[in-house]
Parts: C-alpha cells; structure tokens; sequence
C-alpha cells in the first residue's frame, strides 16, 4: 500500500470532525446539549400552538392559550399566508406562460441570416442527393446506393465550403 502524500493528508483533513473522532468528550456533550436545546426550541412551540387550537375543538385536549386573540391571530396568519400563496402561484404560472410564448415567437421570428442560409443549403444538398422533399417524404422503402451514404463530417465540409460553419452567429 502506498504511503499517503501530503495532499492526501490534507484532502483528508477536509471532511475530518473532531465530535467523531474518539476522545473529545467536552465537545462532545457542549455540541449534543446545544443541538437537544434547539431541536426543543422549535419542538415546543409548534407542540404548545397545535395543542392550543385543537384543544379550541376539543375540551378534553390540554390548553395552553386562554386567550382568543392568540387564536385568531393564528387563524389570520393562516389566511393571510394562503392568500399571499395563492397570489404567489398565480404571478409564478402567468409569468412562466408569458416568458414561453415569448421565447417561442422570438425564435421563430428571428432566426439568424446564416441559420436561414444553412436550411436552404442542406436542402439543396439532400435534395441532390436523395431526390426532391416531396418524394423522399412520400416514399415507403427507399434504398440508398453506396455512393449516396454520407461521410463522417460531410454536413460540417459543406458549411465550411459555404462559409457557414460558425455555430455561434
């Protein structure tokens, strides 16, 4: 087995935690009190605000609120929520309607001079070859001869004998 280089070492280093390593037992209780004290930081208030509006339905569930402004406030936060969702969702799909609509028509109404050229290029080139549009589009078995296959890079040659073989125009 080879000896581990100092970039090894240091890769290693990265992704390295002390919390797992043996010893470190300080840090390891700090680190696993303060993760329990924040997992009840958000355990109990979401326990205790559940508990209080279900125990509105049902008496026999413990309350915890006696106030009725705490559950209206939370009833019109809901609402409110809802609505800005809603309003959210409603912008998110009328705003991706009109982007696709617009990406469409700009592309189909503004191809590039030399993208038009290259079409009625290859056109004329498969038309040569292979016969007009019509009849190739309107033919069940069609065999091609040797002569009639395709190099690798013919499309590409033809571009550039055309001057059209820049892609990015």
């Amino acid at each position: 087995m080879p000896k581990p280089t100092t970039d090894d070492v240091n890769r290693q280093q990265l992704y390295s935690d002390a919390y797992f390593d043996t010893g470190h037992w300080g840090l390891k209780i700090r680190q696993t009190i303060v993760g329990i004290v924040g997992w009840l930081a958000v355990i109990v208030p979401i326990t205790v605000t559940v508990l209080s509006i279900w125990s509105s339905y049902n008496p026999h569930i413990p309350r915890f609120w006696h106030y009725h402004e705490g559950l209206f406030e939370f009833k019109f936060i809901g609402i409110l929520l809802a609505f800005c969702f809603a309003l959210a969702s409603l912008f998110a799909v009328t705003m991706t309607i009109i982007q696709n609509r617009k990406r469409e028509r700009v592309v189909e109404q503004w191809p590039t001079i030399n993208q038009k050229k290259r079409q009625q290029l290859l056109a004329q080139f498969m038309a040569d070859r292979f016969g007009n549009a019509e009849f190739r589009e309107h033919t069940r078995h069609y065999r091609v001869k040797p002569e009639q296959n395709l190099d690798t890079n013919q499309i590409q040659q033809l571009y550039q004998q055309n001057n059209l073989d820049d892609i990015n125009d």
